[in-house]
């Protein structure tokens, strides 16, 4: 699958004219608990030639590539990126922080230098206090229960127990935060859970998990208190990004 994926990402570059700068997988298969059937999450940077930011006509700053059963492809313009960073979107540090790399440019150390600049606690811990919400509120109300979904929960509330405790952003391998954050009384049906979820398709439907049910419910009161008491003030500056951006326009593609 990697030949065919680098397949893909030369013929962006060609169709598209531009320089793919770092890209990654950032879907299941990043997070460690895969089924046999998940797609492939492709997510990618890119810069265009230095003219095509100077025209008066407006560019996209996305490329959406591919989405079929196997594959889902889809690209940034690293304009758009920096500009996430500088506000601390949550999906430019799990982009930077994939265990698996398809491509990267020796440019983009400059990127991940600095990306630990515009970390803001507060913006990240909402965002996965809302995701964990939003997955339960749909999933885990019934008396019957999709058991993946319990992945889908409590991957991001041990993300916001990582923030909390380390006050950097989380790692995005699953077997870490539940190393770092979970307790010991739940290792047991959660490795069970994983195990079930990377073997088969799906896993179905059934009773709920009372231990997990517990943890999470409490977790959600802990992390609301938490997230109450967190300052969002924090200075930032878009000198080092304007440098970065500058620079790599400098390396794109003479086409």
């Amino acid at each position: 699958m990697l030949a065919v994926i680098q397949k893909e990402l030369d013929q962006i570059e060609q169709t598209e004219h531009v320089r793919i700068l770092h890209c990654v997988e950032s879907g299941s298969r990043a997070w460690g608990f895969a089924s046999p059937d998940s797609d492939y999450d492709v997510r990618f940077v890119y810069v265009r030639r230095r003219e095509d930011y100077l025209r008066l006509e407006e560019t996209r700053d996305v490329i959406e590539w591919k989405l079929d059963d196997v594959l889902d492809i889809n690209g940034w313009d690293l304009q758009k990126y920096l500009r996430l960073l500088y506000k601390s979107n949550p999906t430019v540090f799990e982009w930077d922080l994939s265990p698996i790399v398809y491509r990267t440019a020796p440019e983009w150390e400059q990127v991940s230098a600095v990306t630990g600049q515009y970390f803001r606690q507060e913006h990240l811990l909402h965002h996965y206090l809302s995701m964990a919400k939003n997955h339960e509120r749909a999933y885990l109300r019934d008396e019957e229960v999709r058991l993946k979904k319990y992945l889908y929960v409590i991957r991001p509330l041990l993300a916001c127990r990582w923030i909390l405790d380390r006050g950097t952003p989380p790692p995005i391998e699953f077997d870490k935060l539940t190393a770092a954050e979970l307790p010991a009384d739940l290792r047991v049906p959660m490795e069970d859970l994983l195990e079930r979820k990377r073997r088969t398709p799906e896993i179905g439907a059934g009773a709920h998990i009372p231990e997990l049910d517990q943890f999470i419910y409490a977790q959600f009161e802990a992390l609301d208190s938490a997230a109450g008491s967190i300052s969002g003030r924090q200075e930032r500056s878009w000198a080092p990004l304007n440098r970065i951006f500058l620079q790599m326009l400098d390396i794109s593609r003479p086409l």
